[in-house]
């Protein structure tokens, strides 16, 4: 009876709707263990869902830049070595193959063209493995992030912006893969786990553009090694049929702040199996249930990210605790 007044309540009072979505996370390249695909051969892209990932191999240099899929673990390797790892030490949400970004100047996500429009909701990043060790440590290339004293303001920065009809836009999510511009030194960090970045405000996109900066600049440009990884990208299209639930499946939230539960339902709720992860935004697992009424009393206050999936539809939605 309380699920009922509970259901009653929020389809009444309801705020927080997705459409269908789909999720490219790489996990089709089904590579051997512990392996590191750079070459996308003379398709010069790999494909993974709705995305195209752009890849220059040149093969006299044995060199890259652009994108390369990974399922590398080692989170321990020190340098240009360990280019190909996450130092988070897999992929995001438990899975094994993730993406790898050089980025040469600029790096492009192309969205395939049976969904370019859509709008990229969000994706997981974390940091390079080679890239995290230098600002951890410093290394022949670059200093150490803090200096001597730790009190030197250093940063890495991800800024990602979109293209829509050709045109660059002038807004842009900024995500900061390590941050030492703290007056207090405790606060400041290296990101090592994967940690979800929201891209919605971004609105309808063909591509995504993404750019490293950092406080570390020499005479050539930026020290600090110019690698991130990527995964679990959401995608959710713009225009999608209603005439068929594989096709548009609308998920709902309710309440959001919550403090003891929450309530997830979809438009076919009663024919096929909802299936829900929670997840605070370090990636770290903490509920699953196949019920719409969740108890969470036992969630710290934070931010979380429940993954819906029902049929063949799929959203993200966040959501407080308080």
């Amino acid at each position: 009876m309380r699920q009922f007044c509970l259901f009653v309540l929020y389809f009444a009072f309801a705020s927080v709707q997705l459409a269908a979505q789909t999720v490219a996370d790489f996990e089709e390249f089904n590579l051997p263990p512990n392996t590191f695909l750079n070459n996308a051969g003379p398709a010069g892209a790999f494909s993974s869902g709705p995305l195209v990932l752009p890849n220059n191999y040149n093969p006299q240099w044995m060199s890259w830049d652009g994108w390369a899929i990974s399922n590398r673990r080692d989170t321990l390797t020190q340098g240009f070595l360990n280019e190909s790892s996450a130092i988070a030490g897999g992929g995001a949400l438990g899975s094994a193959i993730y993406a790898v970004s050089y980025v040469f100047n600029s790096t492009i996500l192309r969205l395939a063209p049976h969904v370019a429009g859509s709008i990229v909701q969000g994706m997981y990043i974390t940091n390079n493995a080679y890239a995290y060790y230098s600002m951890k440590n410093g290394d022949a290339f670059a200093k150490k992030f803090g200096g001597i004293t730790g009190n030197d303001p250093d940063f890495f920065l991800l800024t990602i912006k979109k293209y829509l009809g050709g045109q660059l836009s002038a807004d842009s999510v900024n995500f900061y893969l390590a941050d030492y511009r703290f007056t207090n030194n405790a606060l400041d960090y290296i990101i090592k786990d994967w940690t979800y970045v929201d891209l919605s405000s971004l609105g309808p996109a063909d591509s995504l553009q993404f750019t490293l900066s950092s406080s570390d600049v020499g005479a050539f440009g930026m020290n600090t090694p110019a690698y991130f990884c990527m995964d679990h990208v959401v995608v959710q299209p713009v225009s999608a049929s209603r005439d068929s639930y594989k096709e548009l499946i609308t998920f709902r939230l309710f309440p959001n702040p919550a403090t003891d539960y929450i309530v997830l339902s979809s438009d076919y709720f009663s024919q096929y199996t909802l299936q829900i992860a929670i997840y605070d935004l370090k990636g770290k697992l903490w509920l699953t249930s196949n019920q719409p009424y969740i108890d969470i009393s036992m969630l710290p206050s934070g931010m979380y990210v429940a993954h819906c999936r029902q049929a063949n539809s799929y959203a993200v939605l966040k959501f407080v605790v308080r």
